[in-house]
């Protein structure tokens, strides 16, 4: 029974940390465009009656706005702007620091690795896993991710000896997760693996 109500918190954490950015971020570009309608509705009287202009020119407009922004903060002006408003606001957002790095990381724009892809042992199996930190006595903190959804899961603390890392990018070892373990075999062939104490199934 208590494995049963672990599985379902898991899988319902799981659902809603994909699920609430997507709909923040749509509820975002409603509202834009509402914002925008006011200030278009009367030039979109110059086109056809027939053609939804004011939902069609908003959302246009949006998506310029959005990319316009986007190349704003790619200069050291923006940059430094972007950083200011992520500290002062979006910082203290629980959640988004940890999005923020996974977007970037899955992306290929984070400079930094925090999460080091791995397959660590824990019983008889070799589990696709995330290196958090290493310890002061050597052993490592551990994210083993729940299967589909990456962003719910376990955390472990387990000797060196149990962590093998993988020369993958985050990307793809996130790809094997959300695939129900499809590429594992890639993760094996790349994975740094000490001599084994036996035989290790892989278990995802």
């Amino acid at each position: 029974m208590k494995g049963l109500r672990q599985f379902i918190g898991s899988a319902l954490v799981g659902g809603l940390l994909v699920l609430a950015p997507i709909y923040i971020a749509v509820l975002l570009l409603l509202k834009a465009m509402q914002s925008i309608e006011v200030l278009i509705r009367p030039l979109t009287k110059l086109l056809p009656a027939w053609f939804p202009a004011v939902q069609v020119v908003s959302l246009v407009l949006v998506v310029v706005l959005c990319f316009l922004v986007g190349l704003l903060v790619r200069t050291p002006p923006g940059r430094r702007a972007r950083e200011q408003i992520e500290r002062a606001l979006f910082d203290k957002i629980p959640g988004y620091s940890l999005f923020k790095k996974l977007a970037q990381q899955v992306a290929g724009t984070s400079q930094e690795m925090t999460w080091k892809p791995a397959l660590v042992e824990i019983e008889e199996a070799l589990v696709p896993a995330f290196i958090i930190e290493e310890l002061d006595d050597g052993s490592y903190t551990v994210f083993v991710p729940s299967v589909p959804t990456p962003l719910a899961g376990a955390v472990y603390i387990l000797s060196a000896e149990r962590v093998h890392p993988v020369d993958v990018t985050f990307a793809q070892a996130i790809q094997t997760v959300t695939k129900w373990g499809s590429g594992s075999k890639e993760l094996v062939a790349a994975m740094k693996r000490r001599p084994p104490s036996g035989g290790a199934a892989l278990r995802v």
